[in-house]
């Protein structure tokens, strides 16, 4: 018994180290990886907020399609190095098309 609580200590230990990315791109449905990190700690596009740290940015489920939302959050914080949508990445063509909106 003893030994089984230290090895659940132990994981519950290392769980909490997980990157804090990790952590944040679990929570949104979307997840924005720009190249530069943004200037503000969250975003706006339209009515979707964005948080942004550990170098993504992410947001919930919006009414916009997953590439007008690529679009948007490009235009806020530049060009993205990957997105994310319901736990797909972006393919390299999609990815461009969205990148050329970004500001």
């Amino acid at each position: 018994m003893v030994r089984f609580l230290s090895v659940a200590a132990v994981a519950a230990a290392a769980l909490s180290l997980a990157p804090a990315a990790t952590a944040q791109t679990a929570r949104g449905y979307y997840a924005a990886t720009p190249l530069a990190a943004p200037a503000k700690a969250s975003v706006v596009t339209r009515t979707t907020v964005w948080k942004c740290g550990e170098g993504v940015c992410t947001a919930s489920k919006a009414t916009s399609r997953d590439a007008i939302m690529c679009e948007l959050v490009a235009g806020e914080v530049g060009k993205l190095s990957a997105f994310r949508a319901n736990g797909q990445d972006f393919d390299t063509a999609s990815l461009e098309k969205c990148n050329a909106r970004a500001r």
